[in-house]
């Protein structure tokens, strides 16, 4: 019986002073944590980020006008009765584009069918030599010359609304004032048209237009009647230039230009198109 109480008595006390095995944690590498860290984000096709970007605009809250739209002529109806008092008021198109960035700012000429005001005087300033610059000078250029109006134009010494150049100096011209006239919408691009050699008939088709401008926003404003006009003749003048800025933006193209390529150039989609004056309330129109 003592014998026995002394061995429990040696093992309790061996139990007691040894030192306990540290705890060891086992971390999991199941296949399924394995398979979340190696997983890929998949790469969406154009056509799904289209079709994604469509739908996330359905979604979006709209615009609180949006459903407040008038056709044309209940429009000029309403800006007649609100200017009554004044009968000189000017017509205001306002058409508001998405322009992207790095898109080329919206910009051209028209003739409109009865003009608002007179035109401007356009001072026209021509980069050619030899031959070409006599027939631009006896066109009506008001400033022709070849590379030495290059600095002219750079410190401001020589002023112009338009800027041309003919076809064998425009590589030349380019990289002194593509960074002067590029922002200012004035360097010569063979897209505008106005790197040509046929100086005589684009200042001839110059001379009976009117130039338009959008500004860095895509926003193009422009005077189209006065409240004294013929609501005909109004009308005819807003689709006329309606017209002239989808086919510059890219919304609607000529039965030529669909034919030469298949290739689609960038597209400023016009997302309204708006009509006011100097005291009535601007109204979206819905039927352009």
């Amino acid at each position: 019986m003592s014998f026995s109480l002394g061995l429990l008595c040696r093992q309790c006390c061996h139990s007691i002073l040894s030192p306990r095995p540290a705890l060891v944690r086992e971390f999991s590498s199941t296949p399924i944590l394995a398979l979340r860290r190696t997983k890929k984000i998949p790469v969406l096709s154009k056509k799904a980020l289209a079709a994604k970007a469509r739908k996330r605009a359905a979604k979006a809250r709209k615009h609180i006008y949006e459903n407040e739209k008038m056709t044309l002529e209940s429009a000029i109806d309403v800006i007649r009765a609100v200017e009554v008092a004044k009968a000189n008021a000017t017509y205001e198109l306002v058409i508001k584009t998405a322009m992207s960035r790095g898109s080329i700012i919206p910009k051209g000429r028209i003739a409109l069918h009865r003009e608002t005001k007179a035109r401007p005087e356009d001072r026209i300033l021509v980069f050619a030599e030899g031959r070409q610059a006599e027939e631009a000078k006896s066109a009506g250029a008001h400033i022709v010359g070849g590379i030495e109006l290059a600095d002219g134009v750079i410190s401001g010494k020589h002023h112009a609304t338009t800027i041309l150049c003919s076809t064998a100096l425009i590589r030349t011209i380019t990289p002194k004032l593509g960074r002067v006239l590029g922002p200012r919408g004035l360097m010569p691009s063979e897209r505008r048209g106005t790197v040509t050699d046929d100086f005589a008939g684009y200042l001839r088709r110059l001379s009976g237009t009117t130039e338009w401008k959008g500004d860095k926003n895509g926003v193009i404003r422009m005077p189209i009647g006065k409240l004294h006009f013929p609501i005909e003749d109004v009308v005819k003048n807003v689709k006329q230039f309606v017209t002239a800025v989808k086919r510059v933006t890219g919304n609607q193209k000529d039965a030529e230009e669909k034919g030469k390529s298949k290739s689609v150039k960038p597209v400023n989609a016009i997302t309204r198109v708006m009509l006011s004056s100097t005291q009535a309330p601007s109204i979206q129109i819905s039927d352009i």
